[in-house]
């Protein structure tokens, strides 16, 4: 069975989302691998080893989109939740436990430009 390789989706203002990507995502070693200019705009894609994520130019998506970005520690989760506020992101859920998910549960959502929710989850037990 193969696995998730890559997503990505149209954003309404690209310079914002990517500066707000480029910093929400920095916590956690994502960061720009990829950028080039499309029919109509641009395209850039973020990850640690090979592009998983990207964004293009063009009109934002019609809906929401919910985005779980991993975390290796608690503390990246809490870097993420500052880096992407201070990037202009809106909250929607600070840093903390969701035993309601489960016991390990460790996350900070916050809304991106467009409205989307974006995650970033830590599951290890401290």
């Amino acid at each position: 069975m193969s696995g998730f390789d890559h997503m990505g989706f149209a954003v309404g203002d690209f310079e914002k989302s990517a500066a707000f990507y480029d910093a929400a995502l920095a916590p956690l070693s994502v960061k720009e691998l990829a950028k080039f200019e499309i029919p109509g705009g641009w395209i850039k894609g973020y990850g640690a080893t090979h592009p998983i994520f990207w964004i293009n130019s063009g009109a934002a998506l019609v809906g929401r989109v919910h985005l779980a970005f991993s975390a290796s520690t608690r503390a990246e989760v809490d870097a993420f939740y500052a880096a992407a506020m201070a990037a202009g992101g809106t909250d929607n859920g600070g840093p903390g436990l969701r035993p309601e998910y489960n016991d390990t549960y460790y996350a900070a959502f916050v809304h991106d430009p467009d409205g989307h929710n974006i995650e970033a989850v830590c599951h290890a037990p401290e």
